[in-house]
């Protein structure tokens, strides 16, 4: 797939296709580095290889015992099957390959489904992070604009990810620029299409069970606590609304 395709693949199919808060003293997220875009150069979808990690474990919130398989298995396994599947098709445009309509329609549909998958998870790797923080500028103006305030988007997006049984997302749409918590019970099912992800939180038992066995709950609460604020915002302000 061009590199072009394969960096706006985010936004055309990844969903894009979606207590308190804060607490005394913590950090306020900014955003130091100036970056003016989304850098996809290291996703697996361009490279063929697996994103590195920025965080092996997360103290007080995932082990490396938890991370390590997700990374590994799920979202290394969904690229490996994503990655399979493209070189199918390219050889059959490159050669004029015939596919069974079987094999067609099942390749089809679960290259949205794997591709998704590969993006998702790199968007939720790289959206943690071991330090609580605030999310600050224009991100924090915007949630407390569209939600009422941080709690209240913490309460509808808690909420949402614990009814999910794939993934709860806070996104934002291109069309009206609003904000939305979306839920998606499958990779390739849920999202608003177009919509730009900024906060993505992975309820899939795998996600959670070697450190939280069946409390989906606590691990859901404490995701909010270990939220980059950065990285959201950076998301936001690069979403071309």
């Amino acid at each position: 797939m061009p590199e072009l395709l394969r960096r706006d693949f985010l936004f055309f199919s990844s969903g894009a296709a979606f207590g308190n808060l804060l607490a005394p003293g913590v950090a306020v997220a900014d955003e130091p580095d100036g970056r003016s875009g989304v850098d996809w150069s290291a996703s697996g979808l361009v490279t063929g290889k697996a994103k590195q990690l920025k965080h092996k474990e997360i103290p007080g919130f995932l082990s490396a015992a938890q991370i390590a398989p997700h990374h590994t298995a799920h979202y290394g396994g969904a690229l490996k099957a994503f990655m399979t599947i493209e070189a199918k098709f390219e050889e059959k445009f490159a050669r004029g390959t015939a596919l069974d309509s079987f094999a067609f329609d099942a390749m089809q549909r679960t290259k949205s489904s794997r591709g998704n998958s590969v993006v998702l998870h790199e968007l939720y790797f790289d959206g943690l992070t071991p330090a609580k923080a605030e999310p600050g500028g224009d991100l924090k103006q915007a949630i407390a604009e569209r939600f009422g305030s941080l709690d209240k988007w913490s309460d509808d997006f808690r909420a949402s990810a614990k009814s999910a049984a794939g993934w709860a997302m806070l996104v934002r749409h291109p069309v009206n620029g609003q904000l939305y918590n979306v839920v998606s019970d499958e990779h390739a099912q849920g999202p608003l299409w177009l919509a730009v992800p900024l906060v993505v939180v992975d309820v899939y038992e795998h996600a959670f069970y070697i450190d939280y066995q069946n409390r989906k709950n606590d691990y859901v609460d404490k995701f909010v606590d270990h939220i980059d604020w950065n990285e959201a915002n950076h998301r936001y302000r690069t979403t071309g609304v």
